[in-house]
C-alpha cells in the first residue's frame, strides 16, 4: 500500500506524485493523449449525444457518497483549470439512488438538478446501491428520467473496488451486481446515459497497489484523487469534446488540503 501525503504537505508533492505515475499518459487510459481521432481509446467509452462542450467541459454535478467526495476535490480543480463549472453533492453514507436510505436522497435530487441545471450528472454507484437487480433497475431509470427532465445526460461511473465494512458484508453480493445492472440501463439509454467502468483505472483487487486506497482501504487520498481526475477527466474530454487542463495548473492548491482527506487516514 502507498503512503500517501497528509494534506499540510501535498501541495509541495502533488506534481512529483503525478509525474511518478505518468499520469499525463493516463488521459487515454491506455497511454494515449486525449485526441478525439484516437479509436483505441474511444472504442472503450461508449458515446452518448449531447453537449460538446465547445472547447470546455460541459457543467457536472458530481454524486456519490464519500469515495466520490474524497475523489470530488481533485475532479473539480481539473475541470475548473479547464474552464468549467463544478459542483459536487456526494457526501458520506448518502447520495445512493437505490438501497439504503436512497429515499433520503430523492427527497432533495430533483430540486437540486433543477436548480443546478447540469449538462452532465456523474453518478458514481455507491457502497450502498444495495437491494435485488430490479430494485436497483428501478433506483437507476428513475435517476435516468430525473436528469432527463433537466435536459442533461448521465455518466455513470462503477465503484472503485473497496474492503467493505460491517454495515456492506451482507449485501456484498447485492452490489457487486449493481454495475452489471447500470451497464443495461446505459446501454438501453445509450443516447442520453454512458457507461465507466473504473476497474480500468483501479483495477479490481482493494488491496493492491493499483486500488490506490487509503489506511482504511475504502478512500482514496490525494494522490489517487488527482490520478482519477486525470482519468475521469480525459474520457469526459473524449466524449464532450474538450482537452482537459494539464495536471501542472490544478494538481496543486487548496484542494489537497480537503478535510475529507483528513477523514480517511491520509497522512
Amino acid at each position: 500500500m502507498n503512503h500517501f501525503p497528509h494534506p499540510r504537505t501535498a501541495a509541495a508533492l502533488a506534481l512529483a506524485a503525478l509525474s511518478v505515475l505518468g499520469l499525463a499518459a493516463c488521459e487515454g487510459g491506455t497511454g494515449a493523449k486525449t485526441d478525439p481521432a484516437s479509436t483505441t481509446a474511444d472504442a472503450a467509452v461508449p458515446q452518448a449525444g449531447g453537449p460538446t462542450g465547445r472547447g470546455k467541459p460541459p457543467k457536472l454535478l458530481w454524486m456519490g457518497d464519500s469515495v466520490a467526495e474524497a475523489e470530488a476535490p481533485a475532479l473539480g480543480a481539473a475541470l475548473r483549470a479547464s474552464g468549467g463549472e463544478f459542483t459536487s453533492v456526494a457526501a458520506t453514507a448518502s447520495g445512493n439512488v437505490t438501497g439504503s436510505d436512497a429515499a433520503e436522497t430523492w427527497k432533495w435530487l430533483p430540486e437540486k438538478l433543477a436548480a443546478e441545471k447540469p449538462q452532465v450528472l456523474g453518478y458514481q454507484i455507491t457502497a450502498f446501491d444495495w437491494g435485488t437487480p430490479d430494485e436497483q433497475r428501478k433506483g437507476y431509470e428513475r435517476l435516468v428520467k430525473a436528469v432527463q427532465d433537466v435536459r442533461g445526460k448521465l455518466v455513470i461511473v462503477s465503484t472503485p473496488p473497496i474492503r467493505h465494512n460491517e454495515i456492506q458484508k451482507p449485501h456484498a453480493a447485492e452490489l457487486a451486481k449493481a454495475k452489471d445492472v447500470a451497464q443495461e440501463v446505459a446501454r438501453r439509454h445509450a443516447d442520453t446515459v454512458t457507461f465507466v467502468d473504473s476497474s480500468e483505472l483501479w483495477g479490481t483487487d482493494p488491496a493492491a497497489e493499483k486500488a490506490m486506497r487509503s489506511k482504511d482501504g475504502i478512500h482514496n487520498c490525494q494522490q489517487a484523487a488527482a490520478t482519477f481526475a486525470q482519468w475521469f477527466g480525459g474520457r469526459l474530454g473524449k466524449q464532450y469534446g474538450f482537452t482537459l487542463a494539464p495536471a501542472e495548473k490544478w494538481a496543486t492548491g487548496k484542494w489537497t488540503g480537503d478535510a475529507s482527506y483528513g477523514m480517511a487516514g491520509c497522512s
